[in-house]
Order: structure tokens, then C-alpha cells, then sequence
């Protein structure tokens, strides 16, 4: 059997590869992708909340660079300086790769149950809180 770290890496990459591909067609990538979304469940948005939600997703350059990628493809606008909310065509096109997306989640826990991917969250949390010295409460399997 192969190590979790084997499997976490593994996983990753195919999700991002998986994302990238499905995403081409619309100018987007996994992590532009997140950025979007951070920002639709808050609109109006600070730069600083984006990085602060995606630090564990990229490194500053890289959340910097995706931020640029939908001010620029129109996904997105400043309605101040250093905030972002979506503009209303990416709005629209937003709600279409959010169908699509969901049709990707479906394939990827295809054969999963959901009580099977809620421990598999929940292993991952507690282990990651472990190594970062932080508690997690305690929850009934």
C-alpha cells in the first residue's frame, strides 16, 4: 500500500489536470477558478481575503497573477482598490462552468459514497490539524 502522501499528491494532481482541461474552454484554471469562487461568496472582496482563503492553494505570485487573469477576461472589476466583485457577464458565464463543474465533482466521487468521502474529509482534517498544532472538535461518525 502506498503512503497517504503518495495518494494526497496524486489526487491533487489529477484534479488539477482534470480542472485545468475542463476550464481551457472558458480562459480558466483550478485556481483562477477558486479565486472566482472565493469572491462570489463575498462580493465585493479583498485581495487580502482571497490570499488569506487560497494560501494553501498557491503561493502570493501565483494567487497575484490569478487575480489579474479575471480582472483582465472580464470575470471580474475592482469597485474600489483592492476589492473585487464579479461583473455581471462574468456572473453569467460563472453560473454555466458552475454546471460544469458539477458534472466534473459527480465523475471524480463516482463509485464513492457520501458517507465515505465525509470520513476521507475528516481523516484529512484531523491529520492536518494534528501537524499544525491546531484542535478539532470532536464529531460523531
Amino acid at each position: 500500500m502506498k503512503p497517504i502522501g503518495y495518494w494526497l499528491n496524486r489526487t491533487d494532481q489529477a484534479l488539477t489536470r482534470h480542472l485545468d482541461a475542463l476550464l481551457e474552454e472558458y480562459g480558466l484554471t483550478r485556481l483562477t477558478w477558486q479565486v472566482l469562487n472565493v469572491v462570489r461568496s463575498a462580493p465585493g472582496t479583498a485581495d487580502t481575503a482571497v490570499a488569506t482563503a487560497l494560501a494553501a492553494n498557491a503561493d502570493p505570485a501565483a494567487l497575484a497573477a490569478a487575480v489579474h487573469t479575471v480582472l483582465t477576461d472580464g470575470w471580474t472589476t475592482r469597485p474600489a482598490p483592492g476589492l473585487l466583485a464579479l461583473t455581471s457577464e462574468g456572473d453569467a458565464r460563472l453560473a454555466v462552468v458552475t454546471e460544469r463543474v458539477a458534472v466534473f465533482r459527480e465523475e471524480a466521487i463516482a463509485g464513492i459514497s457520501l458517507k465515505e468521502y465525509g470520513t476521507a474529509v475528516r481523516v484529512l482534517e484531523r491529520m492536518t490539524r494534528n501537524l499544525e498544532g491546531t484542535p478539532v472538535a470532536a464529531s460523531a461518525d
